[in-house]
């Protein structure tokens, strides 16, 4: 009988370095959402990569905040620093252009962590005068790292030669999660970061930051003789001089952010949908214990 490897693999570090692009490659599916600003992801996701005698369970963690001002960002970080305790492999991820001082809690915490370390510098595609060899350079003077890899998470530059190394040191173990599932969330939790994700686009400044979406209602039916799905989504903002931001003069941003989720919506379920958005105020939503319970932050 064949040997089977299995292990949590975590991702983490700062907001912003491609966390969630380096997990989307790795898997091979569209886990995380991804946009250029920071603090996008909020949640730790699980992405499953599975064969007949492996699986490898990749953990997408929110950036780690030195200095959080919300419940929401402590939540964040405490999903992000769990990644250190149940770690089997740790990928510890920067980029060519992060500045560390050394005294940072991140570092603290990598030096604490045991089993196997990668520093992984991401970017280098944009790397025209040497950088990342300095970031190595100064990077292995702070930790003990195991391998170091140089990677364009974005162009998938060298990430299947880290896949190839993680398979390597997996240690033996058993399948956690069964071997035709690509992550541990519901489909409605992807449903919720799609459109989070496009809010993120769409609109400016702080109002993606203040806004949390909750699918309210998931429920395939049938019109004019054919299947459709029916989600209806709540979005909710911290301040009421912000739902007529989202909504938009005469309803024409809302109406732009149905379409542009919807067709990313069908395009990840593979079916035909019914988007309804519905804009509610609760001030203050990220630091109200209760609604951060609602939302999955707390537990």
């Amino acid at each position: 009988m064949n040997q089977h490897k299995s292990g949590f693999v975590n991702i983490i570090g700062n907001p912003n370095v491609g966390k969630s692009t380096l997990m989307n490659a790795l898997v091979g599916e569209k886990m995380s959402i991804i946009t250029s600003k920071p603090q996008t992801t909020r949640h730790r996701i699980f992405g499953l990569l599975s064969a007949d005698d492996y699986q490898v369970v990749f953990s997408d963690t929110p950036g780690i905040i030195d200095k959080p001002i919300y419940g929401m960002q402590s939540a964040m970080n405490k999903f992000a620093y769990s990644s250190f305790e149940d770690a089997d492999i740790l990928l510890f991820m920067t980029d060519i252009y992060e500045v560390y001082t050394g005294e940072e809690n991140i570092i603290k915490a990598l030096k604490q962590a045991n089993g196997p370390k990668y520093l992984v510098i991401n970017k280098i595609d944009m790397d025209k005068d040497g950088k990342a060899d300095k970031v190595a350079s100064e990077w292995s003077e702070r930790i003990d790292f195991s391998e170091v890899f140089f990677i364009s998470a974005s162009l998938k530059t060298n990430t299947d030669t880290l896949l190839q190394k993680i398979l390597a040191d997996l240690p033996e173990g058993p399948a956690y999660y069964p071997k035709d599932e690509l992550s541990d969330k519901p489909e409605r939790f992807f449903v919720s970061e799609i459109i989070r994700e496009k809010i993120l686009q769409l609109y400016k400044q702080e109002v993606p930051y203040s806004c949390e979406v909750v699918v309210s209602r998931f429920k395939e039916e049938e019109k004019n003789n054919a299947p459709l799905l029916m989600i209806y989504a709540d979005i909710y903002v911290d301040r009421k001089s912000q739902k007529p931001i989202i909504i938009g003069k005469n309803g024409e941003a809302i109406k732009k952010l149905g379409i542009a989720a919807r067709l990313d919506i069908e395009n990840f379920l593979g079916k035909h949908i019914y988007l309804d958005l519905n804009v509610k105020i609760k001030e203050n939503w990220r630091n109200d214990e209760r609604m951060l319970k609602h939302f999955g932050y707390e537990e």
